[in-house]
């Protein structure tokens, strides 16, 4: 029997005979045919006696008049030792009357194997031992923090819908998917989401959306993308947000939760991405008409009340006016309205006709100095487009939004003018580049 304090490595290796053996025959063999074979100092009887070779462990089976099995030597010896020790099991030929033949498996590191039992074993103390520790004084206000949100949810309607308790004050409403996702909304102080559990919205959550200012925040994977192709169906909604691709809404941090969905689009721009009918696109435009009385789209506010280190601000108020585009079209920003400087009266510009043309189709054009098109690209693909651009664009003419983004690529390539429908929260424009809008032309 081997010495576990002492061993570092088991040789490993299978033996094949053409006939029947057993045991002791396979023990004779290893002795009698390796004496002499390496030398003196690694003579298999000796280093069993002095304890450096622990016992072997031999395994046969038989069957049809062949043999076959297994053998096991514990060593103490160290590497390059114990690899000619097993190297010299394979030079034997002959197992009693039988031809036979011994391979090396493989060597195993003893030492290897106690290490990861180790790490393993460490492991489960870590998760298991070191849990039922009390928290530290941070952990605690957060612990109590949490279970205020929680107590928090509550619901809506004859089904149970879960909800933020400022979903029936305020006048706009985040739509999210589940449970979890309102929990985690609420964790970080967003108190008016409700949750439509699925893809069969609750006639509830259709008649709510009615009334108020809604915003569609799903996962970022294929279930959210038909859960909105749903609600775009069903539910008189105005705006899309997207967690990350991959990420699921009650995975997120508050960073993330933030940037979806200050990056939501007005559901108009997302028509032809999910491929809305033409009658329902009116139903929906005529809906978003009827919330805001006929008048301009007003800065609808969502209810955050994320607390610092010491103490809770009133709210943060997020512009819902003129969302633009997330990963539908291109990386976008937070945008609220910008004041551009007026073309002079009496002046036409050369770009009138480019974007007169490019009105509705959410499509871009590239122009020379002489401004001729050298290209025209989806909105969603301006950004790359302009990457790949070998600097003979002068002039950008496109039907979507103005970003940072955009103007920090244009300004990067060398680009004079920018001309979009409407322009972002772009809070540094280079003076090199003319920025206009459509209403400015």
């Amino acid at each position: 029997m081997q010495n576990s304090d002492t061993t570092k490595y088991i040789i490993h290796a299978k033996i094949k005979a053409d006939g029947v053996i057993e045991r002791p025959d396979v023990i004779g063999a290893i002795f009698g045919q390796t004496e002499g074979l390496i030398g003196a100092d690694l003579d298999l009887r000796e280093l069993q006696r002095s304890g450096r070779i622990g016992r072997l462990e031999v395994n046969i089976k038989s069957n049809m008049g062949k043999s076959t099995g297994t053998i096991e030597i514990p060593s103490s010896l160290d590497k390059v030792e114990t690899a000619v020790l097993a190297a010299s099991l394979e030079t034997i030929d002959r197992i009693g009357p039988c031809i036979a033949n011994i391979g090396i498996a493989k060597i195993e590191d003893v030492r290897t194997s106690k290490r990861k039992k180790v790490i393993d074993r460490a492991k489960q103390i870590l998760s298991e031992m070191f849990d039922e520790m009390l928290p530290e004084s941070q952990e605690i206000t957060d612990e109590v923090r949490q279970s205020l949100r929680i107590e928090e949810i509550t619901t809506y309607g004859k089904e149970n819908i879960p909800m933020g308790p400022n979903v029936i004050d305020s006048d706009a409403i985040i739509v999210v998917e589940g449970r979890a996702d309102v929990l985690n909304l609420l964790r970080y102080g967003i108190k008016n989401a409700i949750a439509v559990g699925g893809t069969n919205v609750p006639q509830a959550v259709m008649e709510l959306c009615k009334k108020k200012t809604v915003t569609a925040f799903t996962d970022g994977d294929r279930g959210g993308e038909l859960i909105i192709k749903e609600l775009l169906q069903v539910a008189d909604i105005d705006y899309i947000a997207r967690a990350p691709d991959g990420k699921g809404v009650e995975e997120l941090v508050q960073k993330e939760i933030l940037k979806s969905l200050r990056q939501k689009i007005p559901v108009e721009q997302a028509f032809d991405y999910y491929q809305v009918s033409k009658k329902r696109r009116v139903a929906i435009m005529e809906a978003t008409r009827r919330k805001t009385g006929g008048k301009s789209e007003q800065a609808a506010t969502e209810e955050i009340d994320v607390p610092p280190a010491k103490e809770e601000p009133a709210g943060i108020e997020l512009l819902a006016t003129e969302p633009e585009k997330p990963k539908l079209v291109e990386e976008p920003a937070e945008v609220v309205e910008k004041e551009v400087e007026k073309e002079k009266p009496g002046r036409v510009s050369p770009f009138r006709e480019h974007i007169t043309q490019l009105s509705g189709t959410l499509s871009a054009r590239l122009l020379d100095e002489n401004n001729n098109i050298i290209n025209e690209v989806p909105v969603r693909d301006l950004a790359s487009a302009l990457k790949d651009a070998n600097g003979n664009i002068a002039s950008v003419v496109f039907d979507g939004v103005i970003t940072q983004r955009i103007v920090d690529i244009a300004s990067e390539k060398g680009i004079s003018n920018l001309i979009g429908a409407k322009i972002g929260n772009v809070v540094k424009s280079p003076a090199s580049i003319h920025i206009e809008t459509s209403n400015d032309l």
